[in-house]
């Protein structure tokens, strides 16, 4: 069996996902829908490069119940190495997600499982295999700790990739330093990189870059106008900048945005594995991010390599 290709290391969860009509602050609305679906950042992502047929692994905790068995089962079914996946006695991890007809989203985690990762549970012989350690967050400061020590224990060969969600973003630039310094490629939205360093996107992407990492991608929700185009993503790196225009493509209205910003590194990765230049992998994250919205959950929408080829208009 070939190498794997990117190994990926967070948190596990199943969403509980419920559309409303509006997200409230206070008050009361109605739940329009309701799905259970699995679920995790790095998770994702690495789900949806299985998808592509690149070959993926895992590490994390879920638990020794049926909602850790169908979490399991959903990466076999892309081909998702799971045997670094450990199982432990605890309830898996969950998010109660609301999720409105804007694409406004309001998410709550139950770490569960997740907190019981330990140091031990980590093979370095078996991250040591991969081109790229793709790394999300954990609700508590345990697993953090781990991710520190592994990010200076792998081999310098092995490139790092790193999206920190809110959760933590809000620990700011100081926690977050001994990650994003050896950070291949940072991704963030807006708003993570606003919280991250307390700047806007173009200043804050600067300031991660002048910590160590080597370029970042911001994904910037509806976009910016530039004159008739819309960007969604910006990219900074000691080459340059780039603004990612949206390119049109047909589909239906999008259902919900949870799990676009894991998409985009979905399809930014799959680009960057394959060699393709900094703009066009870009374009990839964003193609895979409008794929990904047009059903329900963070996995549904993502794309196989042929339905990808298809929207690119070139063989992938």
């Amino acid at each position: 069996m070939s190498a794997i290709e990117v190994i990926g290391f967070g948190a596990l969860n199943m969403d509980l996902i419920h559309n409303v009509k509006r997200i409230l602050s206070d008050g009361e609305a109605v739940v329009t829908d309701y799905c259970l679906a699995p679920g995790g950042s790095a998770a994702n992502t690495i789900y949806g490069l299985a998808k592509l047929g690149v070959k993926t692994g895992f590490l994390g905790v879920v638990g020794d119940d049926e909602e850790g068995r169908m979490l399991l089962e959903d990466f076999r079914s892309v081909g998702v190495n799971t045997k670094q996946i450990r199982t432990k006695k605890a309830k898996t991890g969950a998010t109660f997600c609301l999720t409105d007809k804007g694409g406004r989203r309001a998410i709550y985690v139950l770490p569960g499982a997740n907190s019981l990762l330990e140091s031990d549970d980590i093979d370095l012989g078996y991250i040591s295999q991969a081109k790229i350690l793709h790394l999300s967050s954990f609700a508590d400061e345990g697993q953090l700790r781990i991710q520190k020590g592994l990010i200076e224990r792998i081999p310098l060969s092995i490139k790092v990739s790193f999206a920190p969600g809110s959760i933590y973003a809000a620990k700011g630039m100081d926690c977050l330093a001994p990650i994003i310094k050896r950070t291949n490629i940072l991704f963030l939205n807006r708003e993570e990189v606003e919280e991250l360093t307390g700047e806007d996107f173009r200043p804050g992407a600067q300031r991660c870059l002048d910590a160590g990492c080597q370029m970042v991608a911001v994904t910037l929700g509806k976009g910016i106008r530039k004159g008739n185009t819309r960007a969604t993503c910006y990219l900074v790196s000691s080459e340059g900048e780039y603004m990612i225009e949206a390119k049109k493509a047909k589909r239906k209205p999008g259902v919900d945005t949870i799990g676009a910003g894991d998409a985009f590194v979905t399809g930014f990765l799959y680009g960057f594995l394959r060699g393709m230049d900094t703009g066009e992998c870009g374009n990839l994250g964003n193609m895979v991010a409008t794929l990904s919205t047009t059903k329900i959950g963070a996995r549904a929408g993502l794309p196989t390599l042929q339905e990808l080829g298809q929207l690119y208009q070139q063989p992938l």
